[in-house]
Order: structure tokens, then sequence, then C-alpha cells
């Protein structure tokens, strides 16, 4: 009678492990995907210095106030226009700032602006792709158009345009990246949207009761991300740049500010005097652009399905 007893719990516990199982196995499908994706990822190996290099700017921009040797905004009137020393490692500006703490202040403005700029350009495009895209009709020829509306404009013309009616700052200029950037983000979005709307899940989810914002969020959006995630990946290099180029023409943050566009602006006048003015922000601009786009192509790799 015991043994009986013993094999019929085992047996009535063997659909119940089963069932865990089955459970189990999404997870564990996620994590095994995951693990695949930075396989592909590492295995770039210009990713690789390129996360290097974003790792390293947000270092610097999160502990700046340790890094930096010298107040940025520290003026030092005896002490102007300075050659690089062992007390200033890259000299002094016109007012006898030290140029290397400016370059680590304005990493600060580079990471929020070209952060900030993108999140807001993937949310307002996301948002209007996936209307245009799924509804189509009068949604898809109403935001259509007011894209092409902002296509018209060149980013830095735009920018120019909005940060002359609301002022200089970083928030106008993080404003204006967005309001001038969605429309590459709703186009691209869109396109993946009418390729996806129409596979079988789709009508399966339509046919079992699903409403309009569960089948864009739980089905369609999934699996029509990935493009607009490098390219936003893609353009945090290009938003610093561009962000770094309004300050540059006098559109951007306060002269005041430490921020690269500003510093190059600065030793504009002095090219070929002191070249140490212009060269280090320079540096910063570049290898921060450079950082992205080499993350991004390592992020495209490493979603394309064709190399799997």
């Amino acid at each position: 009678m015991t043994d009986e007893t013993t094999t019929a719990e085992l047996r009535k516990d063997v659909p119940a492990q089963r069932g865990s199982d089955a459970s189990a196995e999404p997870a564990v499908k996620v994590v095994r995907e995951w693990q695949e994706i930075w396989h592909r990822f590492a295995a770039n190996r210009l990713a690789l210095v390129g996360l290097v290099l974003v790792a390293g700017l947000l270092f610097t921009a999160a502990f700046a106030p340790w890094i930096a040797p010298y107040d940025p905004l520290k003026q030092n009137l005896m002490n102007t226009l300075q050659p690089p020393t062992g007390e200033h490692l890259f000299g002094t500006d016109i007012l006898g700032r030290d140029q290397l703490s400016r370059v680590i202040y304005g990493a600060r403005i580079a990471v929020f602006v070209g952060l900030v700029s993108i999140i807001l350009t993937l949310l307002i495009g996301i948002v209007l792709g996936a209307v245009a895209g799924y509804f189509g009709r009068f949604y898809d020829t109403l935001v259509m158009r007011t894209a092409d509306v902002f296509f018209a404009f060149p980013l830095l013309i735009g920018s120019i345009i909005i940060i002359t009616v609301t002022g200089r700052g970083v928030w106008p200029v993080v404003l204006s990246l967005a309001i001038f950037g969605w429309a590459t983000v709703a186009r691209l979005l869109r396109s993946s949207v009418l390729s996806a709307r129409e596979m079988d899940y789709v009508h399966a989810a339509r046919a079992l009761g699903a409403g309009h914002l569960r089948v864009i969020t739980r089905h369609i959006l999934p699996n029509s991300i990935a493009p607009v995630i490098i390219f936003g990946t893609f353009n945090v290099g290009l938003a610093v740049v561009a962000e770094a180029a309004l300050s540059y023409l006098g559109v951007g943050v306060s002269p005041e500010v430490p921020e690269w566009g500003n510093m190059l602006a600065s030793g504009r006048g002095f090219i070929g005097v002191y070249d140490y003015m212009w060269t280090l922000p320079s540096l910063a601009v570049v290898l921060t652009s450079l950082g992205f786009i080499f993350v991004g192509d390592g992020v495209r790799d490493a979603l394309d399905p064709k190399l799997r």
C-alpha cells in the first residue's frame, strides 16, 4: 500500500513539474536571446572601442566635480593664454580659465543634451509613427504630411529658429533638436509597423478581442522597434555635434557655460597661434561622436536577424 501511494503521488507531481518547466521556457529563451545579442556585439571590436569611449564619457560627466583640477568658471586674468604646463595640462583660455576643467565639465552638457534630445525624439516619433502605420488613412496622411514640413527645414536652421524665439539655454537646444528630429523616427517606424500589422499573430490578437493599444504595445512595437533603437544609438553622437555647432554659431548655451562649442568659438581667433585652445574640445566632440557611432554599428549588427 505504501509503494502504490508513493507511485500515485509521483504521478500527480509529473504534470505540475511539466507545467513549471513550460512556464520557465520563455524566460530562459529571453535570457539566451540577450546573451546571443551580446556575443554578436562583443565580436565587433569597433563596437567595444565605442563602448569604452561612451563609458568614459559617462564616467567623466558623472564625476566631473571630482575629476576636474580647477573650477571651470574661475578666472585668473594674470594667467591668460598660458600654453600647456604641469600646472595647467591643456593651458588656459583668454580669461585664464583652465581648459582641461572646462572640457571635463563640458561632457555634462554633451551627455544631457545628447541623451535627453534623443529620448524625446524617439518618444514623439514612436507614438506618431505607430499611429500612422497602424491606423493608416487619415492618420497616416496627417502625420506624414506634417513630417514632410519638418523635413523641409535643415536641423540647424530649424533649431536656430526655435532658439531665437525661446532664447538661449540647454532646454531650448534639447527641444529644438527633438522637434526637428522626430520626423525621421516616425517614418522609419511607420514602415516597420506597416509590415508587422499584416502578420498572422496580429490578426490572431485582434480575433481574440485585443484592443488597439494592446495590439500596438504588446505585438507590433516589440517586433518593429529594432530599427528605431539603432537610429537612436547612432544619433546621440550627432545630437552632441549639433549642440556644439549651435553653441559655436552663438545660438546654443550661454557663452560663459563650460561647453565644447563655446570653447571652439573662443579659440576660433587663435588658430595657428594658440592651437591648444581648439584642439582639446574638437577632440572631445570627435571621440564622443565616434563612440556612439561605433556602438550604433555594433547594435545594428547584433540585432540584424540575417547575421544570426
